[in-house]
């Protein structure tokens, strides 16, 4: 960790791919902010967390330190920390170079955010394919408790914590925190109705905080050089830097650390390369598969929360998927609600009998099946699934790039109706 790095996530990470070990992150000054921290208490890291506009990396964007402070802090009985590592949006892929490259940097922040919420309690809830990652995190861990930054004594302060990792039996809905808390306990994963929230019932009924992977990597740089220097390092109201990615057939498919609110098309057009000779964009997804489809006409936006979503789409996860002008858009919006379809936890009825109904329509389109009426079905769907609807956000998430795709690929999806199969097969 370079405590005044314009990159602070990956300033250390390796050209080689290796994870960096226990004694070269305490070289670069790992955990030295878990230090300061245990000076501070606390309700101070709760401040200047907040003060620092570190908003949740995971998708939904809130507010980091204010969601630590709705945990009540003079409750009896224990409190839990959960990481979220169950990475299984489709297209998405930064938590993983997290894992796999510096995983003391997630445990220390956890150490950090446990303190000041009052845990004594943390899991890392990882995805079952992440064999790298469980290794490489399995290993910190036990360096971690060997050198006295995990257990019952941290550093002489009085403060001890545990922390578990949890290997999930996966699905896509364990990413949904209250899904995720089900899984841990042992039980069936499916979301629960909030309220009340986590941080007041969470894990077997006890405050608990589920945080993502890049949210917790963040918070040792907060620590260890203030709010205001971390939120210098963005160029919009969203604090830090941010973990962007592209792919698709693109030029330089990756992942890289910009400031937050980085255009889309700086993104796209000079880290990631533009597209590849020959081809042209036709949209893309900016924040994994459950967000709206987006195009070149939005290059200029910033990718921070609120102005990808005054763009009509949300930031998400900010790892965009580029669409080629060579790629049939309604096979992808196929394959998109066929991973949906599939990993609906079955709870609700909208989702459970909706979304495998509107990936049969799309089949039958793209193969020549269609009838009458199929898009006045879709757009039936994309409304019935919608919002406030359904159990959870699942559904709705699915519903997203079909509503936008039916708009902004009308024509295609008339062609297809028409032609009477996919005419990019031909």
């Amino acid at each position: 960790m370079e405590g005044l790095s314009e990159r602070p996530l990956t300033a250390m990470m390796k050209a080689d791919k290796s994870a960096v070990t226990l004694s070269e992150y305490e070289k670069a000054g790992g955990y030295q902010a878990l230090r300061k921290a245990l000076k501070t208490g606390p309700v101070e890291l709760q401040r200047i967390v907040k003060e620092s506009n570190l908003r949740g990396r995971g998708g939904a964007g809130f507010n980091t330190g204010m969601k630590w402070s709705f945990v009540p802090m003079n409750a009896e009985g224990p409190r839990y920390l959960v990481a979220n590592a169950d990475e299984m949006e489709p297209g998405t892929f930064k938590d993983r170079m997290l894992l796999e490259g510096n995983p003391h940097q997630l445990i220390e922040g956890m150490i950090i955010s446990a303190f000041a919420i009052g845990a004594s309690q943390a899991y890392i809830f990882l995805r079952w394919e992440y064999t790298l990652s469980e290794e490489r995190v399995a290993k910190a861990l036990k360096e971690a408790y060997a050198k006295g930054y995990l257990g019952r004594e941290i550093l002489s302060s009085g403060f001890g914590l545990d922390i578990r990792l949890h290997v999930s039996a996966g699905r896509y809905i364990c990413g949904e925190e209250t899904a995720l808390l089900n899984a841990l306990e042992g039980r069936r994963a499916v979301p629960r109705a909030k309220p009340p929230f986590p941080q007041v019932s969470g894990l077997w009924g006890r405050p608990t905080v589920v945080n993502n992977v890049e949210t917790l990597s963040n918070v040792p740089h907060i620590i260890a050089n203030g709010a205001e220097w971390y939120r210098k390092l963005s160029r919009s109201e969203d604090g830090g830097t941010k973990l962007y990615g592209v792919s698709g057939r693109v030029r330089r498919p990756g992942l890289w650390e910009l400031p937050m609110g980085t255009t889309i098309g700086e993104i796209f057009e000079e880290h990631a390369g533009g597209m590849r000779e020959g081809m042209n964009l036709r949209c893309l997804i900016p924040g994994g598969a459950s967000t709206e489809f987006l195009t070149d006409e939005h290059f200029g936006v910033k990718m921070d929360f609120d102005s990808v979503m005054q763009a009509g789409s949300r930031m998400g996860t900010g790892t965009m998927i580029a669409v080629d002008d060579r790629t049939c858009p309604i096979g992808v919006l196929r394959n998109l609600e066929q991973f949906f379809s599939q990993e609906s936890c079955g709870w609700c009825t909208p989702c459970r009998e909706g979304l495998p109904w509107v990936e049969k329509t799309l089949g039958a389109i793209e193969e020549g099946r269609a009838r009458p009426g199929d898009l006045e079905v879709l757009e039936m769907h994309g409304a019935s699934l919608w919002i406030g609807r359904t159990y959870c956000a699942l559904a709705p998430g699915a519903m997203e790039p079909l509503r936008s795709g039916l708009k902004l690929f009308r024509g295609e999806f008339e062609r297809h109706i028409k032609e009477k199969g996919c005419p990019y097969r031909h």
